[in-house]
């Protein structure tokens, strides 16, 4: 189902959301997260939730240790469709999905032929290259999507955006764009603080992983 990227879907104040994610981050994908990097997967999780109610659906964290096409996105979507019977199994259009880390271009693509329409991420491209030293997402899109325009300048090309965050499949935003939404300044403030401090967790994942990377723990990922 495609959406216009003017069509407002969460129903909920972005203070209601961000809690939820934050808290669903912490509670249910970081220990999912903590198993996976120590058998050489990345720290990439995703969960869906339930748009009406914000309660989660699923969750899952990236097991490239398996599959290179596993990314936690990817994972996520295939736990929906193969863990819930059709019966009882909501349609993607009426739920939320969250990224931990921004979706690559493969989850991109599996987000959007999966059917939902409406994404969040914490992490940014940047963080992931920047932070954990994984520049794949960047990369990829670079040289493989990303064409420049006839006559166009490279100081115009590199200021183009990698890919179209809002369209008629799907609206995307990080949640620090999200916290920009609250209102009150105390609020935002209380949340970018919360926003550093689930961050912070990931380090100690990262280490983990960057680790194994070194050691040579088994993967079936190419890009590492």
């Amino acid at each position: 189902m495609s959406t216009n990227a003017n069509t407002p879907l969460n129903p909920h104040p972005p203070s209601t959301l961000l809690t939820t994610l934050l808290t669903l981050t912490e509670s249910t994908i970081i220990p999912l997260t903590t198993t996976g990097v120590s058998s050489g997967s990345k720290l990439f999780g995703a969960s869906i939730l339930s748009r009406d109610t914000l309660s989660p659906i699923t969750a899952a964290t990236n097991n490239e240790a398996l599959s290179p096409l596993l990314h936690g996105e990817i994972n996520c979507i295939q736990q929906f469709f193969t863990t819930i019977p059709p019966s009882s199994r909501p349609s993607p259009s009426s739920c939320i999905f969250f990224a931990t880390h921004e979706p690559c271009s493969l989850c991109l693509s599996g987000i959007t032929w999966a059917g939902f329409n409406e994404f969040y991420y914490l992490f940014t491209y940047e963080d992931s290259r920047d932070a954990f030293n994984i520049p794949y997402d960047i990369d990829i899109l670079e040289e493989v999507f990303k064409v420049r325009g006839e006559n166009e300048g490279e100081g115009e090309f590199k200021r183009r955006g990698l890919y179209n965050k809002n369209n008629k499949f799907f609206k995307s935003k990080s949640l620090g764009e999200l916290i920009e939404e609250v209102e009150d300044e105390k609020e935002r403030e209380y949340f970018r603080g919360e926003v550093k401090r689930l961050k912070g967790l990931y380090d100690a994942l990262s280490e983990t992983y960057q680790k194994g990377k070194a050691e040579g723990v088994g993967s079936e990922s190419v890009w590492k």
